[in-house]
Protein backbone atom coordinates (compact mmCIF):
# COMPACT_ATOMS: atom_id res chain seq x y z
CA UNK A 1 0.00 0.00 0.00
CA UNK A 2 1.64 2.88 -0.81
CA UNK A 3 1.82 6.16 1.61
CA UNK A 4 1.66 9.83 -0.04
CA UNK A 5 4.31 12.20 1.62
CA UNK A 6 2.72 15.11 3.05
CA UNK A 7 4.25 18.19 2.07
CA UNK A 8 3.32 22.20 3.73
CA UNK A 9 2.89 25.02 2.03
CA UNK A 10 5.73 27.26 0.52
CA UNK A 11 5.04 29.70 3.60
CA UNK A 12 5.80 26.74 6.08
CA UNK A 13 1.96 26.85 7.31
CA UNK A 14 -0.24 23.29 7.39
CA UNK A 15 -1.99 22.60 4.17
CA UNK A 16 -5.90 21.43 5.66
CA UNK A 17 -8.17 19.74 3.85
CA UNK A 18 -12.45 20.83 4.01
CA UNK A 19 -14.88 17.83 2.33
CA UNK A 20 -18.36 17.88 2.56
CA UNK A 21 -21.19 16.98 0.37
CA UNK A 22 -21.91 19.95 -1.77
CA UNK A 23 -21.88 24.11 -2.20
CA UNK A 24 -25.28 24.76 -1.28
CA UNK A 25 -26.94 26.81 1.70
CA UNK A 26 -27.01 25.41 4.62
CA UNK A 27 -25.69 24.96 8.44
CA UNK A 28 -22.57 22.91 7.24
CA UNK A 29 -21.53 24.38 4.20
CA UNK A 30 -21.95 27.80 6.09
CA UNK A 31 -19.10 27.13 8.72
CA UNK A 32 -16.89 24.98 5.96
CA UNK A 33 -16.70 29.21 4.18
CA UNK A 34 -16.35 30.33 7.39
CA UNK A 35 -13.15 27.92 8.16
CA UNK A 36 -12.02 27.85 4.90
CA UNK A 37 -11.61 31.65 4.61
CA UNK A 38 -10.32 31.68 8.39
CA UNK A 39 -7.20 29.78 7.87
CA UNK A 40 -6.91 30.61 4.80
CA UNK A 41 -6.19 34.30 5.96
CA UNK A 42 -3.87 33.01 7.99
CA UNK A 43 -1.71 31.76 5.59
CA UNK A 44 -2.57 28.28 5.26
CA UNK A 45 -3.16 26.45 2.10
CA UNK A 46 -6.57 25.30 2.15
CA UNK A 47 -8.34 23.02 -0.50
CA UNK A 48 -12.30 22.34 -0.40
CA UNK A 49 -13.44 19.15 -2.08
CA UNK A 50 -17.42 18.65 -2.67
CA UNK A 51 -19.10 16.06 -4.09
CA UNK A 52 -20.79 17.78 -6.63
CA UNK A 53 -20.58 18.33 -10.82
CA UNK A 54 -18.11 20.90 -11.71
CA UNK A 55 -19.10 24.53 -12.34
CA UNK A 56 -21.60 24.84 -9.32
CA UNK A 57 -21.87 27.96 -8.15
CA UNK A 58 -21.41 28.35 -4.64
CA UNK A 59 -23.76 29.75 -2.07
CA UNK A 60 -21.07 31.21 -0.08
CA UNK A 61 -18.49 33.34 -0.64
CA UNK A 62 -14.96 32.20 -0.35
CA UNK A 63 -11.32 33.40 -0.06
CA UNK A 64 -10.02 33.89 -3.97
CA UNK A 65 -6.70 31.27 -2.15
CA UNK A 66 -9.33 28.67 -1.60
CA UNK A 67 -8.56 25.63 -3.47
CA UNK A 68 -12.02 24.41 -4.34
CA UNK A 69 -12.59 21.28 -6.38
CA UNK A 70 -15.77 19.60 -6.93
CA UNK A 71 -15.13 15.90 -7.90
CA UNK A 72 -18.37 14.60 -9.26
CA UNK A 73 -20.79 12.16 -7.70
CA UNK A 74 -23.40 14.04 -5.99
CA UNK A 75 -25.32 12.53 -3.35
CA UNK A 76 -28.68 10.90 -3.86
CA UNK A 77 -31.19 8.24 -3.27
CA UNK A 78 -30.11 5.20 -4.84
CA UNK A 79 -31.00 1.40 -4.48
CA UNK A 80 -28.45 -0.67 -2.23
CA UNK A 81 -26.44 -1.95 -5.00
CA UNK A 82 -26.17 1.03 -6.76
CA UNK A 83 -25.62 2.95 -3.79
CA UNK A 84 -22.55 0.80 -2.65
CA UNK A 85 -20.97 1.05 -5.98
CA UNK A 86 -21.54 5.23 -5.81
CA UNK A 87 -19.70 4.87 -2.04
CA UNK A 88 -16.61 2.95 -3.45
CA UNK A 89 -16.53 5.52 -6.38
CA UNK A 90 -16.63 8.35 -4.38
CA UNK A 91 -14.11 7.20 -1.92
CA UNK A 92 -11.35 6.25 -4.99
CA UNK A 93 -12.51 9.67 -6.44
CA UNK A 94 -11.57 11.45 -2.56
CA UNK A 95 -8.68 9.59 -2.47
CA UNK A 96 -7.02 10.61 -6.23
CA UNK A 97 -7.81 14.05 -5.49
CA UNK A 98 -6.00 14.11 -1.85
CA UNK A 99 -3.45 12.28 -2.87
CA UNK A 100 -2.91 15.28 -5.56
CA UNK A 101 -3.15 17.53 -3.30
CA UNK A 102 -0.97 15.98 -0.22
CA UNK A 103 -3.03 17.82 2.42
CA UNK A 104 -1.55 17.58 6.19
CA UNK A 105 -5.15 16.97 7.39
CA UNK A 106 -8.61 16.33 6.51
CA UNK A 107 -11.66 17.74 7.96
CA UNK A 108 -15.21 16.03 6.73
CA UNK A 109 -18.68 16.69 7.96
CA UNK A 110 -21.88 14.89 7.92
CA UNK A 111 -21.91 11.53 8.63
CA UNK A 112 -21.76 10.07 4.91
CA UNK A 113 -18.91 12.19 3.94
CA UNK A 114 -16.77 11.19 6.93
CA UNK A 115 -17.00 7.41 6.62
CA UNK A 116 -16.10 8.39 3.18
CA UNK A 117 -13.27 10.71 4.04
CA UNK A 118 -11.54 8.07 6.73
CA UNK A 119 -11.95 5.18 3.99
CA UNK A 120 -10.21 7.50 1.22
CA UNK A 121 -7.74 9.23 3.35
CA UNK A 122 -6.59 6.07 5.83
CA UNK A 123 -4.43 4.62 3.49
CA UNK A 124 -2.89 7.99 2.12
CA UNK A 125 -2.19 8.55 6.22
CA UNK A 126 -3.89 11.44 6.30
CA UNK A 127 -5.44 12.06 9.93
CA UNK A 128 -9.16 13.10 9.39
CA UNK A 129 -11.12 15.08 11.88
CA UNK A 130 -15.02 14.12 11.37
CA UNK A 131 -17.68 16.33 12.02
CA UNK A 132 -21.25 15.24 13.36
CA UNK A 133 -23.47 18.57 12.18
CA UNK A 134 -26.94 16.92 13.28
CA UNK A 135 -29.04 14.85 16.07
CA UNK A 136 -27.64 11.40 16.12
CA UNK A 137 -30.22 9.84 18.58
CA UNK A 138 -32.89 10.88 15.98
CA UNK A 139 -31.09 11.25 12.51
CA UNK A 140 -30.44 7.76 11.65
CA UNK A 141 -28.38 6.47 8.53
CA UNK A 142 -29.62 3.05 8.50
CA UNK A 143 -28.14 -0.35 9.33
CA UNK A 144 -24.98 -0.08 6.57
CA UNK A 145 -24.10 3.51 7.21
CA UNK A 146 -24.04 2.91 10.99
CA UNK A 147 -21.93 0.13 11.06
CA UNK A 148 -19.56 1.97 8.94
CA UNK A 149 -19.48 5.01 10.53
CA UNK A 150 -18.79 2.71 13.89
CA UNK A 151 -15.71 1.17 11.84
CA UNK A 152 -14.65 5.20 10.17
CA UNK A 153 -15.04 6.97 13.22
CA UNK A 154 -12.77 4.31 15.73
CA UNK A 155 -10.02 5.34 12.55
CA UNK A 156 -10.63 9.15 12.76
CA UNK A 157 -8.43 11.21 15.02
CA UNK A 158 -11.03 12.82 16.44
CA UNK A 159 -15.06 13.84 16.56
CA UNK A 160 -16.57 17.58 16.61
CA UNK A 161 -19.84 18.11 17.68
CA UNK A 162 -21.80 20.88 18.33
CA UNK A 163 -23.44 19.86 21.54
CA UNK A 164 -22.10 17.97 24.71
CA UNK A 165 -25.51 16.23 24.23
CA UNK A 166 -25.05 15.01 20.44
CA UNK A 167 -21.15 13.92 21.81
CA UNK A 168 -22.63 11.44 24.32
CA UNK A 169 -24.58 9.64 21.91
CA UNK A 170 -21.04 7.90 20.83
CA UNK A 171 -19.24 5.78 22.79
CA UNK A 172 -15.84 5.73 23.78
CA UNK A 173 -14.81 4.10 21.29
CA UNK A 174 -16.11 6.04 18.08
CA UNK A 175 -14.67 9.65 19.35
CA UNK A 176 -10.79 8.77 20.40
CA UNK A 177 -10.53 12.40 20.77
CA UNK A 178 -13.51 14.88 20.98
CA UNK A 179 -14.41 18.61 20.59
CA UNK A 180 -17.90 20.56 21.64
CA UNK A 181 -17.83 23.34 19.37
CA UNK A 182 -20.76 25.47 18.63
CA UNK A 183 -21.69 27.12 15.67
CA UNK A 184 -20.68 30.99 15.59
CA UNK A 185 -23.54 33.77 16.20
CA UNK A 186 -23.25 36.47 14.30
CA UNK A 187 -26.03 39.10 11.85
CA UNK A 188 -24.83 37.98 8.03
CA UNK A 189 -25.74 41.37 6.91
CA UNK A 190 -26.52 44.56 8.53
CA UNK A 191 -29.95 45.86 9.30
CA UNK A 192 -31.42 49.38 8.67
CA UNK A 193 -31.95 50.37 12.49
CA UNK A 194 -34.41 52.77 10.98
CA UNK A 195 -36.58 50.30 9.50
CA UNK A 196 -40.03 50.42 10.25
CA UNK A 197 -41.27 47.46 12.09
CA UNK A 198 -43.72 45.10 10.33
CA UNK A 199 -45.88 42.45 11.05
CA UNK A 200 -43.84 39.50 9.37
CA UNK A 201 -43.12 35.84 11.35
CA UNK A 202 -40.03 34.54 9.46
CA UNK A 203 -38.96 30.55 9.15
CA UNK A 204 -35.73 29.50 7.79
CA UNK A 205 -34.50 25.83 6.56
CA UNK A 206 -34.66 22.78 4.02
CA UNK A 207 -38.44 22.23 3.23
CA UNK A 208 -37.54 18.72 4.58
CA UNK A 209 -39.70 16.97 8.11
CA UNK A 210 -36.92 17.66 10.30
CA UNK A 211 -37.52 21.68 10.27
CA UNK A 212 -41.23 20.92 11.46
CA UNK A 213 -43.02 23.82 8.88
CA UNK A 214 -45.93 21.22 9.05
CA UNK A 215 -46.02 22.45 12.97
CA UNK A 216 -45.59 25.16 12.03
CA UNK A 217 -48.52 25.85 9.82
CA UNK A 218 -51.11 23.88 12.14
CA UNK A 219 -49.81 26.66 15.13
CA UNK A 220 -50.55 29.46 12.63
CA UNK A 221 -53.12 28.02 11.55
CA UNK A 222 -54.62 27.95 15.11
CA UNK A 223 -54.25 31.47 15.82
CA UNK A 224 -54.37 33.31 12.93
CA UNK A 225 -57.67 35.14 12.70
CA UNK A 226 -56.45 36.63 15.86
CA UNK A 227 -53.72 38.68 14.71
CA UNK A 228 -55.30 39.51 11.44
CA UNK A 229 -52.10 42.00 10.77
CA UNK A 230 -49.42 39.41 10.53
CA UNK A 231 -48.02 36.82 7.93
CA UNK A 232 -45.83 34.17 7.97
CA UNK A 233 -42.56 33.90 4.97
CA UNK A 234 -41.34 30.44 4.76
CA UNK A 235 -37.88 31.02 3.09
CA UNK A 236 -36.26 27.38 1.70
CA UNK A 237 -36.31 24.52 -0.64
CA UNK A 238 -36.88 21.14 -0.47
CA UNK A 239 -38.58 17.95 -1.11
CA UNK A 240 -41.41 18.97 1.05
CA UNK A 241 -42.25 21.77 -1.07
CA UNK A 242 -45.48 19.95 -2.57
CA UNK A 243 -46.91 19.14 0.80
CA UNK A 244 -46.30 22.05 2.46
CA UNK A 245 -47.80 23.85 -0.07
CA UNK A 246 -50.90 21.69 -0.26
CA UNK A 247 -51.06 21.57 3.90
CA UNK A 248 -51.04 25.74 3.79
CA UNK A 249 -54.06 25.60 1.36
CA UNK A 250 -56.07 22.95 3.00
CA UNK A 251 -55.72 25.51 5.94
CA UNK A 252 -57.04 28.46 3.79
CA UNK A 253 -53.56 30.09 4.37
CA UNK A 254 -52.84 30.70 0.99
CA UNK A 255 -52.70 34.52 1.22
CA UNK A 256 -51.22 34.35 4.91
CA UNK A 257 -48.15 32.13 3.95
CA UNK A 258 -45.29 32.89 1.53
CA UNK A 259 -42.55 30.05 0.83
CA UNK A 260 -40.22 32.06 -1.83
CA UNK A 261 -37.65 29.51 -2.28
CA UNK A 262 -34.01 30.24 -1.04
CA UNK A 263 -33.17 33.56 -0.36
CA UNK A 264 -30.35 35.21 -2.86
CA UNK A 265 -28.38 37.04 -0.24
CA UNK A 266 -26.75 34.89 2.56
CA UNK A 267 -29.30 36.72 5.86
CA UNK A 268 -31.29 38.66 3.73
CA UNK A 269 -34.51 36.96 4.95
CA UNK A 270 -33.25 38.87 8.37
CA UNK A 271 -34.42 42.21 6.42
CA UNK A 272 -38.27 41.60 6.99
CA UNK A 273 -38.25 39.53 9.69
CA UNK A 274 -39.94 40.93 13.00
CA UNK A 275 -40.22 37.39 14.90
CA UNK A 276 -38.60 34.66 13.89
CA UNK A 277 -39.56 30.63 14.42
CA UNK A 278 -37.62 27.70 14.60
CA UNK A 279 -39.98 25.06 14.05
CA UNK A 280 -37.48 21.92 14.12
CA UNK A 281 -38.68 18.17 15.63
CA UNK A 282 -34.47 18.06 16.43
CA UNK A 283 -31.70 20.05 15.54
CA UNK A 284 -27.68 19.86 15.75
CA UNK A 285 -27.79 23.36 17.09
CA UNK A 286 -29.89 26.05 14.85
CA UNK A 287 -27.32 28.41 13.04
CA UNK A 288 -30.14 30.68 11.96
CA UNK A 289 -31.44 31.41 15.75
CA UNK A 290 -28.34 32.28 16.22
CA UNK A 291 -28.71 34.58 13.51
CA UNK A 292 -31.41 36.19 14.27
CA UNK A 293 -30.82 36.46 18.06
CA UNK A 294 -27.57 38.48 16.59
CA UNK A 295 -29.63 40.76 14.66
CA UNK A 296 -32.17 41.44 17.45
CA UNK A 297 -34.89 39.61 15.88
CA UNK A 298 -36.96 38.47 18.84
CA UNK A 299 -37.57 34.31 18.24
CA UNK A 300 -39.59 31.78 19.60
CA UNK A 301 -38.71 27.99 18.74
CA UNK A 302 -39.31 24.23 20.47
CA UNK A 303 -36.98 23.36 22.96
CA UNK A 304 -35.85 20.61 20.66
CA UNK A 305 -32.84 18.71 20.98
CA UNK A 306 -30.25 20.14 20.46
CA UNK A 307 -29.19 23.76 20.66
CA UNK A 308 -31.81 26.05 21.11
CA UNK A 309 -32.31 25.42 25.11
CA UNK A 310 -28.34 25.68 24.80
CA UNK A 311 -28.80 29.51 23.26
CA UNK A 312 -32.17 30.71 24.31
CA UNK A 313 -32.90 31.74 28.13
CA UNK A 314 -36.70 31.51 28.29
CA UNK A 315 -38.54 34.33 28.08
CA UNK A 316 -35.70 36.54 28.79
CA UNK A 317 -33.59 36.32 25.52
CA UNK A 318 -36.11 34.41 23.48
CA UNK A 319 -39.36 32.14 24.16
CA UNK A 320 -38.57 28.39 24.26
CA UNK A 321 -41.83 26.05 23.73
CA UNK A 322 -42.69 22.54 25.08
CA UNK A 323 -40.75 20.10 22.39
CA UNK A 324 -43.33 19.67 19.04
CA UNK A 325 -46.06 21.35 21.45
CA UNK A 326 -48.22 22.78 18.54
CA UNK A 327 -50.71 24.45 20.56
CA UNK A 328 -48.38 26.09 22.82
CA UNK A 329 -46.27 27.40 19.44
CA UNK A 330 -49.56 28.99 18.50
CA UNK A 331 -50.05 30.51 21.61
CA UNK A 332 -46.46 32.11 22.40
CA UNK A 333 -47.18 33.38 18.39
CA UNK A 334 -50.13 35.25 19.30
CA UNK A 335 -48.79 36.74 22.49
CA UNK A 336 -45.59 38.14 20.88
CA UNK A 337 -47.58 39.44 18.09
CA UNK A 338 -49.45 41.20 19.90
CA UNK A 339 -47.25 42.43 21.93
CA UNK A 340 -44.55 45.17 20.72
CA UNK A 341 -42.87 45.97 24.43
CA UNK A 342 -41.90 42.39 25.01
CA UNK A 343 -40.89 41.98 21.34
CA UNK A 344 -38.29 45.16 22.27
CA UNK A 345 -37.29 43.38 25.29
CA UNK A 346 -36.42 40.01 23.87
CA UNK A 347 -34.82 41.57 20.92
CA UNK A 348 -32.41 43.60 23.33
CA UNK A 349 -31.46 40.74 25.44
CA UNK A 350 -31.31 38.07 22.56
CA UNK A 351 -28.23 40.31 20.82
CA UNK A 352 -26.92 40.33 24.28
CA UNK A 353 -27.28 36.63 24.40
CA UNK A 354 -25.60 35.74 21.22
CA UNK A 355 -21.88 37.09 22.30
CA UNK A 356 -21.50 34.09 24.41
CA UNK A 357 -20.76 32.23 20.92
CA UNK A 358 -18.74 35.08 19.07
CA UNK A 359 -17.16 34.39 15.63
CA UNK A 360 -13.65 34.72 17.03
CA UNK A 361 -14.01 32.63 20.23
CA UNK A 362 -15.44 29.66 18.15
CA UNK A 363 -12.97 29.90 15.04
CA UNK A 364 -10.23 29.75 18.38
CA UNK A 365 -11.46 26.33 19.42
CA UNK A 366 -11.51 25.22 16.02
CA UNK A 367 -7.94 26.19 15.82
CA UNK A 368 -6.91 24.50 18.88
CA UNK A 369 -8.61 20.92 17.68
CA UNK A 370 -6.91 21.41 14.22
CA UNK A 371 -3.36 22.91 16.13
CA UNK A 372 -3.85 19.08 18.22
CA UNK A 373 -4.41 16.90 14.85
CA UNK A 374 -1.33 18.95 13.15
CA UNK A 375 1.23 18.68 16.00
CA UNK A 376 2.39 14.66 14.94
CA UNK A 377 2.90 15.87 11.69
CA UNK A 378 4.32 19.19 12.22
CA UNK A 379 6.29 19.64 15.52
CA UNK A 380 7.71 22.86 14.10
CA UNK A 381 4.46 24.71 13.95
CA UNK A 382 4.07 27.60 15.69
CA UNK A 383 0.43 28.37 17.59
CA UNK A 384 -1.99 29.56 15.17
CA UNK A 385 -2.99 32.58 17.38
CA UNK A 386 0.88 33.17 17.58
CA UNK A 387 1.08 32.94 14.02
CA UNK A 388 -1.88 35.00 13.27
CA UNK A 389 -0.36 37.95 15.54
Amino acid sequence: MKTFVRTSAPSGKPHVAFVLAGLRAGGSEHIVSLLCNHFSRLGWTVSLFAFEEPGTDPYYPHDPAVRVSQIGFPPGRLPLLQSASAMFQRVAALRNALGAAKPDLVVSFLTRINVISVLAAGPLDIPVIVSERNNPALQRPGVVWSALRRYAYARAYGLVTMTQGAMNQFPPSMRRRQWVIPNPTYAPIELDPHRTPGHTIVAVGRLVQQKGFDLLLKSFARVADHIPQWSLVIWGEGPERATLEAQRDALGLRDRVAMPGVTQEHGGWLRGADIFVLSSRFEGWGIVIGEAMAAGVPTISFNCQWGPGEMIVDNVSGILVPDGDVAAMGEAIAALCKDPERRAQLSQAARIASMRFRIDSILGQWEDAITDALAPAQPQAVPLKAAAA
